[in-house]
């Protein structure tokens, strides 16, 4: 076992709270310090996909992901006259050992945190610290952490190693690239919402339709709604706005529907109908597409980075979440079986910064959804047949080689 004994998290976010439960399974005691006062369940849907579902299953967390999350059954790419493109099973439809989830990541982030307050005590968790500075003495790491709202010190604490799990905006991250500047923006916002509706396709279905300038993409997120013979949809609309990003300040806020929305007017594909969905959508949020360069370190001392803080990605592949629950898994890994803090962290890092750097650049070019791009380049009136457009083997090469890539290629999974 390593030295390795105590830790202090910044961050309750999927990445931090999954990383606390992780770190606890194998012997370390954990504090997790988060910014906001109250953690609410905020946000929209996300995907999870089975190399982080069986991180999960292995944590004992698959019942209540079955309560929470809708098992993915199929992936379909349309383009923006609804004609099929690419289909796939996923998830145990696709042979894996484990689902692929759609899931409100709200609800997400409650399952982990009631997880932790009953396996690691109500006291574990700490709201109302924002972290103002830290550093590092011999083998301890000490944090110094204010309450945001009120400007009062809230605390400061030691321990063995700091993970900083503070998202794209991180405050460590900061510290060690001070220079790094705003996160780099797409060109791209996105809309988002959750609408209930009539089930689409096979009423697990997720779907993606247009091109890299304007996509759609929606998927179902609820097992409460399914039973009713419903669907409670996440949704996403996105267009290419221009390369001037505005003030974040400006995100994550309602919005009116007609910025977007008339856009997208056309785009009835009959078993589903996107005008609709949007306009039976009470809350619309944007968000600016963004992400970061990739670092050439995370771990400094006794120091890490984690999720968001060391590789924000573009939301393409149903990839984020899921890396920062495989950094978590790796993490603890390596702090199990390194009897040394500092080469455990470098062991974590040497073992993940190369795979999600790879992602966030293949991500930059649209990731699996560059089958809709290259059929939009090659047939922007649509298509009587596909074959004439994209060939079969092209379409699942691309498929196949996103899916190394990410981690998740079936085979590899389920062998391990």
């Amino acid at each position: 076992m390593s030295d390795t004994r105590t830790a202090l998290i910044v961050g309750g976010g999927i990445g931090g709270l999954v990383t606390a439960l992780k770190l606890h399974r194998v012997g370390v005691s954990v504090r997790i310090f988060e910014s906001v006062e109250t953690i609410k369940a905020l946000g929209v849907g996300i995907n999870l996909l089975p190399h982080a579902v069986k991180v999960l299953t292995e944590l004992g967390l698959d019942d209540e992901l079955k309560k929470e999350g809708l098992p993915t059954a199929e992936l379909m790419y349309v383009n923006k006259f609804g004609q099929k493109i690419w289909q796939e099973d996923r998830g145990l439809n696709a042979g894996y050992n484990w689902p692929q989830y759609s899931i409100h990541r709200g609800r997400l982030q409650m399952l982990l945190l009631n997880a932790v307050k009953q396996r690691l005590g109500e006291d574990a968790v700490h709201t109302g610290h924002h972290l103002t500075s830290f550093q590092m003495f011999g083998d301890k790491v000490t944090a110094h952490f204010d309450n945001k709202k009120t400007g009062e010190h809230a605390g400061t604490y030691s321990a063995d190693t700091m993970i900083a799990a503070d998202g794209i905006h991180s405050a460590v991250r900061k510290f060690y690239y001070p220079n790094e500047g705003e996160p780099k923006f797409s060109g791209r916002i996105l809309w988002r919402g959750i609408t209930e509706s009539n089930p689409f396709l096979t009423g697990k279905s997720m779907i993606m339709a247009g091109y890299q300038d304007q996509k759609f993409v929606a998927y179902p997120v609820c097992p409460k709604a399914e039973e009713k013979g419903r669907s409670l949809v996440n949704w996403i609309a996105e267009l290419t706005v221009g390369d001037e990003l505005l003030s974040r300040t400006d995100w994550n806020r309602k919005i009116d529907k007609e910025k977007f929305a008339p856009h997208f007017a056309g785009w009835d594909f009959g078993w589903l109908n996107v005008p609709k969905l949007i306009e039976e959508t009470d809350a619309v949020y944007e968000f600016p597409m963004v992400d970061r360069d990739p670092v050439p370190r995370w771990t400094f001392g006794r120091v890490t980075l984690l999720g968001d803080a060391a590789h924000p990605m573009y939301p393409i592949g149903s990839n984020g979440a899921s890396q920062a629950i495989l950094d978590a898994d790796a993490l603890a890994t390596s702090i199990a079986e390194q009897p040394n803090t500092e080469a455990a962290l470098r062991a974590y890092e040497q073992e993940r910064l190369d795979p999600t750097s790879n992602i966030v650049r293949t991500n930059r070019q649209n990731g699996p959804e560059v089958v809709m791009q290259i059929v939009e380049e090659r047939a922007p009136q649509g298509f009587n047949q596909l074959e004439d457009v994209i060939t079969y083997e092209e379409l699942a090469g691309i498929a196949n080689k996103y899916k190394k890539l990410a981690g998740f290629d079936r085979e590899t999974l389920n062998s391990k």
